[in-house]
């Protein structure tokens, strides 16, 4: 088996057999693997011959150094906050050839999801890759740069998108402007805004979510 690149938390399948289906879990910025394989726990049952997978982040977070980070956010310069972006795609999608070869899985047996930071990540990764996956599921996020974005799409996976309307960290208009951009480049994109609502995921939002992954993996 290979050795991933990333460190992970690995929930294999319940039904202890080969995987059927990846799903892959990413954590927000000052998270880790661990905060995020809580939404791998509640849905395992639901999807007993699927694998969850959730990566740390490649760098230890700049403000809490027991967390990760996707990309650094010391500069709110555009070009600067792509360029790292870029970084953390490349050993993404490292980590994503690694799962599917580990488990003989195509792409289209895969599944994204992320939150917040982890969500703008698996965002840019699902459009740009070449071979399709199946599905995204993004919390609290945004599309990190549109303009760069826009001549790199390959790939038009089904994708839920949900935010609270109250978060303060990641504007809730931040959905609306992915949906608008998405759906004009062709995307179907299915999305939910919760009512008072902050920066974490709901219990809705995790119901929502299985749906969505049973709907389209199962």
């Amino acid at each position: 088996m290979t050795k991933y690149d990333l460190e992970v938390v690995s929930i294999l399948p319940l039904s202890k057999t080969k995987p059927k289906q990846a799903i892959i879990l990413c954590h927000g910025y000052g998270g880790d693997g661990r905060d995020i394989s809580m939404l791998a726990t509640n849905w395992q049952r639901f999807l007993p011959e699927a694998v969850f997978l959730c990566p740390n982040a490649p760098e230890v977070c700049a403000v809490n150094a027991q967390g990760y980070q996707w990309f650094d956010l010391s500069s709110d310069k555009e070009e600067v906050i792509l360029e790292k972006s870029l970084v953390a795609e490349a050993k993404l999608n490292t980590f994503l050839d690694q799962v599917l070869d580990n488990f003989q899985l195509e792409t289209t047996n895969l599944a994204l999801v992320g939150f917040s930071q982890g969500c703008m990540m698996g965002i840019q990764i699902a459009l740009k890759k070449k071979e399709q996956i199946n599905c995204l599921i993004g919390y609290s996020g945004k599309v990190i740069n549109q303009k760069h974005l826009s001549d790199k799409i390959k790939s038009k996976p089904k994708i839920f998108l949900m935010h609270g309307t109250n978060d303060t960290i990641v504007s809730p208009t931040h959905l609306l402007e992915a949906k608008e951009y998405l759906v004009k480049h062709g995307l179907k994109i299915k999305t939910k805004l919760f009512k008072d609502c902050e920066h974490r995921i709901p219990v809705e939002g995790n119901s929502l979510g299985l749906g969505f992954l049973k709907k389209n993996l199962l």
